[in-house]
């Protein structure tokens, strides 16, 4: 399945006074990251330095750039406006340490909240 390297930017309703586990609807859109790491979809994500109205970066599987875009349509914070979609990109992995498909078992992080 295609991989996509997608960025989040800070949106509209970005309060730039709390910390990122300090805005507005954080619980809803962290149990909805949860789920697409559990779906296997996102294969790895976090926070990101670099421009000052970035949020995270994430690696995706999906079938097309399209679908990353629904699956985002449906986080919270995208509804509500915390964030939006930067960028997806596609993304051709040469150096990947993850087990031969088939064989990959989903291992979510804890410690999101």
């Amino acid at each position: 399945m295609p991989i996509f390297a997608v960025t989040t930017a800070r949106g509209p309703r970005w309060d730039p006074s709390r910390d990122i586990r300090a805005q507005a609807g954080w619980d809803s859109h962290a149990a909805y990251m949860d789920r697409l790491v559990e779906q296997g979809m996102i294969i790895l994500g976090g926070p990101i330095d670099g421009k000052p109205d970035e949020v995270a970066m994430l690696a995706m599987q999906a079938d097309t750039g399209g679908h990353v875009q629904v699956i985002f349509d449906a986080d919270p914070w995208i509804i509500s406006g915390v964030i939006r979609l930067a960028s997806i990109r596609p993304w051709t992995l040469w150096l990947d340490s993850r087990p031969p498909s088939g064989t990959r078992a989903a291992s979510p992080q804890p410690g999101r909240r």
